[in-house]
């Protein structure tokens, strides 16, 4: 098993050490401003000693009014230095403890729905959904224009300049969980430019990932990606009128990605926010986790083998708890994924890759546990992390910085 994720794979002229990947993960623990903070820089020195072989760093607005909480992280000329003195001692801290520096790559966002740079809904919507918006219809609502979404690009690229100036490795074009470009991806009504057809839903996305790499010269170009939303017809992208699984504008997508260059996707599906449970199968779920992962394992495998020449990160793993490496080296040997990508596992058990090449497995007694408190956590406007177990750091944190706001 182990063999399996040390043989190394090489991805824009890059050598990856292993197949395991950790997922973004948004810590809202940054500073007002967005630079890093100090339990910010804690979660990622205990990543750069676990092992993994890409670090796959969380959701980074390029704008303010893009926040997804007003502690989101946000890379802009104030805040650049605080990410270069992290993503410095990242690579310390694993040269010194794994012999090898991972792989960075920054996900930039833009979060649209799901904007609350001040602490209360401030939705950018890509147009009005009644099935996303049920128990949520006060909300002030703004449908982007035209012209805001031609403005976007730019942001992208003064945000990858920054991104590659600081020593990201990679840039991850956010196109997943509801956020704004995967929004746009089911907004066949909307008029203009930019809803009804494929071409013109994926405009914004497309301009965004040219504009990028036009911005850089080293730092390569990568994106997670939702396969489909999972949600009924009409309100989501991936399904068709009978609400099952369509992956046909998903094949477009990533055939025009694969001839942009795009060389990795890390593949996820469904929202976070309203069906979490879809894309981080769990406990007390409205489905049987088992039915979760089988899904993911099947779209994933489906689309790994159509598109041979791209490599495919695949999520939902944690849901295999102590089981979850063995579950991951047979979806690599079965050429299912490329890579094993963990989130949830992380927060709770950051040194898990570690545990399992000492000792062959997982501890029981320190795996994610699947109940989605972290999640749970970081909805409730808190910073996020497993208050199972990493309450002896979390919890203080919690009281010093949220309780008394």
């Amino acid at each position: 098993m182990k063999n399996i994720f040390e043989k190394p794979i090489k991805i824009y002229e890059k050598e990856i050490k292993n197949r395991i990947v950790i997922h973004p993960m948004e810590g809202c623990d940054g500073t007002a401003e967005g630079a890093i903070d100090e339990l910010t820089r804690r979660r990622y020195h205990r990543f750069a000693k676990s092992g993994a072989g890409i670090i796959w760093f969380e959701a980074t607005a390029v704008c303010p009014e893009g926040r997804a909480n007003p502690r989101q992280l946000f890379l802009n000329n104030k805040t650049k230095s605080s990410f270069k003195k992290l993503i410095d001692e990242i690579r310390e801290i694993s040269l010194n403890e794994n012999g090898f520096a991972p792989v960075i790559i920054v996900q930039l966002t833009h979060s649209g729905r799901f904007s609350k740079p001040n602490g209360t809904p401030e939705p950018i919507v890509a147009y009005r959904n009644s099935h996303w918006e049920i128990g949520k219809e006060e909300q002030p609502y703004i449908i982007t224009t035209d012209e805001y979404c031609r403005q976007i690009p730019q942001r992208y690229s003064e945000a990858a300049k920054l991104a590659e100036e600081v020593g990201f490795d990679g840039i991850d074009i956010k196109c997943c969980h509801g956020y704004l470009f995967n929004e746009f991806l089911s907004a066949k009504e909307r008029e203009g430019i930019y809803g009804g057809s494929l071409e013109n839903r994926t405009r914004l996305y497309f301009d965004c990932i040219d504009s990028v790499k036009n911005s850089v010269k080293n730092t390569f170009v990568t994106t997670r990606l939702n396969a489909c939303d999972c949600f009924p017809y009409p309100f989501g992208f991936g399904v068709d009128k009978e609400n099952n699984i369509d992956l046909s504008e998903t094949k477009i997508i990533i055939q025009s990605l694969d001839e942009k260059g795009i060389e990795l996707i890390n593949l996820t599906l469904g929202n976070p926010y309203l069906i979490p449970h879809i894309n981080r199968p769990c406990i007390n779920a409205p489905e049987d986790g088992k039915i979760g992962i089988k899904r993911i394992y099947e779209i994933t495998k489906e689309l790994n083998a159509a598109f041979p020449d791209i490599k495919f990160v695949m999520s939902g793993l944690s849901f295999e708890g102590e089981n979850a490496l063995d579950y991951s080296a047979k979806i690599i040997e079965d050429c299912v994924a490329d890579f094993a990508g963990f989130g949830r596992m992380v927060f709770a058990y950051p040194d898990f890759y570690k545990d399992f090449i000492r000792n062959g497995r997982l501890e029981k007694n320190k795996v994610c546990l699947k109940c989605s408190k972290c999640s749970q956590l970081m909805r409730n406007a808190s910073v996020a992390g497993c208050p199972v177990r990493d309450s002896e750091v979390y919890m203080p944190y919690y009281r010093k910085h949220v309780l008394k706001k």
